[in-house]
């Protein structure tokens, strides 16, 4: 670990406004620069790594607010993965993350067939069933979390029924390699579609090459290091094999990971792939004025949640608000604290249930406040702690993707 970007830190306490479980616990622990502190004093060897010390560092979002409203440019969230990882290298990967991050998730073949009991489980009414009964509070809790967040799964991965070659629709301008990520091809697949056909719109040829492999997220999320190495290794070799303008992506998540590959890797192919990479929605904002003549009239008031990924770990606000500004008669309300983390997190609302919920509590109060009916976000994690949250408390309020939008309004319906 880099010991100046811990000194770095001059306790102004700019992160403490905008940090979430600091304005749920005002707690010196439960802040970005308490954080930097207890992982300094590690550090110099003036504090033990205790169960109480790691307890106080798990609580941590990793949404990198703090990152962006540091005038020091601290980013306590990486520096508390950072001390994670080199902790996980001393420990080694348990059984479980092994089996998970080494022997399913890189592996889209089988994590595509590890989704077919899920489907199943769906389509045949036991999760109907299951859920009426309320068989699951008989579960361990976070086996309930996982499966009240489970949305209605596509028939399969679009991953299986896409074509690796869109052809661009008239005029084709450039070609763009598409990555994607796992969890929108196996449960967001149709904002994935959409994505694509919105490229092609465009005059854009889409490559999507089915032998990516996951951006390595989850990797890093668990302390993993080697294994995000190996999933860039994976598809900055891949991509670098077509002739592409850009790589881009609708996943919040993964575009931020993606975007560390030259970072990750420390190599000139790395860095010329990061830099090819791009969310989708600097792509069509850059193609603002040929979108808006094919975007039609939709009546709809919505509003805008900022998904961290997007808006701390990219720096990307205005694009996605500029986009929906270009759909005729559209209602645009501006959500307070539109940038604050929705308490999804990765897998930070199973392990982090209790503050999860209360970080959630707050955004819903927000949304409700802007009189919406539709909710707008680009990262799967916040669509599915949304959309279960919204259906709980105002079911009349929706949540789609900006693609899905987008598209809708090409077609003049309502997504």
């Amino acid at each position: 670990m880099d010991y100046v970007k811990l000194i770095n830190c001059m306790r102004c306490g700019m992160c403490l406004p905008v940090c979430p479980t600091y304005k749920e616990t005002f707690l010196e622990t439960a802040s970005p620069r308490g954080r930097v502190a207890l992982v300094r004093k590690v550090q110099e060897d003036e504090l033990d790594q205790s169960e109480l010390l790691l307890e106080y560092l798990s609580l941590c979002l990793d949404c990198q607010a703090c990152a962006s409203a540091c005038p020091c440019g601290v980013n306590a969230g990486e520096l508390v993965a950072e001390f994670t990882c080199e902790r996980k290298a001393k420990a080694g990967l348990g059984f479980m993350e092994d089996l998970i991050l080494r022997k399913l998730v890189p592996h889209p073949d089988r994590l595509e067939l590890s989704m077919a009991p899920m489907r199943i489980y769906q389509r045949s009414g036991l999760q109907k069933l299951v859920r009426t009964l309320g068989v699951l509070k008989m579960f361990p809790k976070p086996l309930e979390r996982m499966e009240g967040l489970l949305p209605e799964l596509p028939s399969r991965p679009l991953r299986q029924t896409i074509q690796e070659v869109t052809p661009a629709c008239g005029t084709e301008r450039g070609t763009v390699g598409f990555f994607l990520g796992c969890v929108m091809s196996l449960i967001f697949s149709e904002a994935s579609r959409a994505t694509i056909q919105l490229l092609s719109m465009l005059g854009y040829r889409v490559i999507t090459p089915r032998a990516q492999v996951c951006c390595g997220a989850p990797n890093m999320l668990a302390g993993d290091p080697e294994g995000v190495k190996e999933a860039a290794r994976t598809n900055v070799e891949l991509f670098n094999g077509f002739e592409v303008d850009f790589i881009v992506t609708d996943c919040g998540g993964c575009g931020a990971e993606l975007k560390k590959y030259g970072h990750h890797l420390d190599n000139a192919a790395a860095a010329e792939f990061s830099c090819k990479v791009r969310d989708i929605s600097q792509v069509l904002a850059l193609h603002a004025d040929e979108l808006q003549p094919q975007l039609k009239p939709l009546g709809m008031r919505v509003t805008y949640h900022d998904p961290c990924h997007i808006a701390h770990c990219q720096g990307l606000r205005r694009e996605p608000r500029d986009l929906l500004k270009l759909i005729p008669d559209l209602s645009y309300a501006e959500l307070n604290e539109a940038d604050a983390c929705c308490g999804s997190a990765g897998t930070y609302n199973i392990g982090q249930p209790e503050m999860s919920d209360r970080v959630l509590r707050r955004k819903v109060e927000n949304i409700r406040a802007t009189d919406a009916e539709l909710l707008v976000t680009s990262n799967p994690g916040c669509l599915l702690q949304l959309r279960k949250a919204l259906a709980d408390v105002t079911p009349q309020i929706r949540v789609v993707h900006l693609t899905e939008l987008l598209l809708a309004s090409s077609a003049g319906t309502a997504p």
